[in-house]
């Protein structure tokens, strides 16, 4: 596997998200999240496992439609307690708002656990 920046703040997670999906790095992309974490996406389905995570990335950087480019989007405040945090950020696009569950790992650096990438009424 090849050696990736770690995330050292949760806030790290969301920037490191945008420049592997701008690389079409599938692999980057599951590297941030936990073994067993869970991310809601597509809308109206679960994906569990960073190996699933992992295929759903593949697939939609293989398919034939253009997903574009992905845009850094404003942190709204963390809330951090002990080992775990809830970040959040301001959506460009439709998407209602976006949230993560992010975990401290033994080594210091942070992985995503619950991915909510789209609130929609």
């Amino acid at each position: 596997m090849t050696q990736r920046e770690t995330a050292r703040t949760p806030e790290d997670l969301t920037r490191l998200f945008v420049q592997r999906a701008n690389a079409r790095d599938a692999e980057g992309i599951a590297a941030l999240y936990e073994e067993d974490a869970v991310m809601a996406y597509p809308p109206g389905q679960v994906t569990r496992g960073r190996s699933a995570i992992r295929k759903l990335w593949e697939e939609l950087f293989s398919s034939t439609e253009d997903i574009g480019e992905f845009r850094p989007e404003k942190s709204l405040p963390t809330l951090v307690s002990g080992d775990l945090a809830l970040t959040a950020t301001a959506p460009l696009d439709d998407a209602g708002a976006r949230a993560q569950v992010a975990r401290r790992q033994p080594e210091g650096h942070w992985l995503r656990v619950l991915d909510q990438p789209e609130f929609r009424q």
